[in-house]
Parts: structure tokens; C-alpha cells; sequence
């Protein structure tokens, strides 16, 4: 059976940590310095320690892009991928690892999704679609047919891509948002339809 250790300890890594349980896995620790003492009988460690139990697998179950990608450069344990039991992904999509697909995902034929994504409660990945790295889809957030998202994307809760959209690197599609053209990246985007306010320059 695959021991996991989780990088993260707030609510996101609660969820992550009732996902895992639920696969059946054994989570021997979380690491943030944070937080101590334990939660649902799993040892918070504090500080990363990458000497512990080093054929464990890992997930870094931090919801924010940039800061999780930045914990995955000074991670040292190989990852696995949280999938719910209540996940529907057909056997045509893929995806990397470090993942984190929660409850009630559906995930349709050849969508690619890559490393250390979060497919939050609920969300709808359909037929096509490609998601980069570090990509962020909050909860109840539909991606038709054939959108592409570009690495460290957040797209918030509710939003609506219509087939066939491209998203870029490292933008902000903002929570209920109707995405009907294409939106660049570094730029936040909201309403409905959706326009875009500003751009950033943090990834």
C-alpha cells in the first residue's frame, strides 16, 4: 500500500488529506510550519523534512498557483495523484502527477490534464481539453469542449469556458465568469461575458 506525506496543512490540505482516506491510502504526515499537533490521527511535522520516510509519495496541497509550484521545486519525494472514489474521468483522458482531483470531478475522452493541477468539487473537464501545470479550477467550474488553460491558470468557482476558448499562463478568470474569447496571459478576467480588468506580472 502507497504511504503518501502531503506539503500543506490548511483547509485545502483537509480536503486533500479526506480524498486520500477515502482511496484508502496511508497519509503518514503533513508538513507546514504552520501547524502542529496532528489532524484525524495524522502527525503534522512543521517544517519539510525530505529525509522522512523517503519512499513515500507526495502531494503538495497548497490551493495557491505560485507558492505551489515553488514548494515542488525544493520537494524531494516522487508524487502520486488524489482521485476520489466519486471521480467519472473516461479511460481516454490523462493526467500527470501530483494531482488533485476531488469529489464529484467528471473528466471526458482525451482531455490531458499535467502535473500538480487541482480540479476542485465538482468541476467539469469535457472532451479535449488540455491543462497545464500548477492550474487552479475551483469548485462547480465547467471547461467545454477543446479549452486549452495555460500553466498556473486559477479559474474561480462557477466560471463557464465555452468549446474551444485558450486561456494563457498564469491568468485569473474571476468566480461565475462566461469565457467567450480567447484570454491572454498574466490577465484577469470577469463577468459575463468575460472582460478583462487588468493583467499581473506574479506568477
Amino acid at each position: 500500500m502507497t504511504n503518501v506525506i502531503i506539503q500543506g496543512g490548511g483547509e485545502h490540505a483537509r480536503v486533500v488529506l479526506d480524498c486520500l482516506q477515502a482511496q484508502g491510502l496511508q497519509v503518514k504526515a503533513l508538513f507546514d510550519p504552520n501547524y502542529s499537533g496532528d489532524l484525524w490521527g495524522v502527525p503534522q511535522r512543521g517544517v519539510y523534512d525530505p529525509s522522512f520516510m523517503p519512499d513515500a509519495r507526495a502531494l503538495i496541497a497548497i490551493g495557491n498557483n505560485g507558492v505551489r509550484k515553488r514548494v515542488a521545486a525544493i520537494t524531494r519525494h516522487g508524487y502520486t495523484n488524489a482521485v476520489h472514489p466519486s471521480v467519472i474521468a473516461s479511460p481516454r483522458a490523462s493526467w500527470g502527477e501530483g494531482n488533485m482531483i476531488l469529489h464529484g470531478v467528471i473528466i471526458q475522452a482525451q482531455a490531458r490534464i499535467g502535473n500538480h493541477c487541482i480540479l476542485n468539487t465538482g468541476v467539469r473537464v469535457d472532451h479535449d481539453c488540455i491543462i497545464d501545470d500548477y492550474v487552479h479550477i475551483a469548485p462547480g467550474t465547467v471547461l467545454c469542449g477543446t479549452v486549452t488553460v495555460g500553466e498556473g491558470t486559477f479559474i474561480g468557482a462557477g466560471a463557464v469556458v465555452i468549446p474551444g476558448r485558450k486561456i494563457g499562463a498564469w491568468a485569473t478568470i474571476g468566480a461565475g465568469a462566461v469565457v467567450t474569447r480567447d484570454v491572454p496571459d498574466y490577465a484577469v478576467a470577469v463577468g459575463n461575458p468575460a472582460r478583462v480588468i487588468k493583467y499581473t506580472n506574479v506568477a
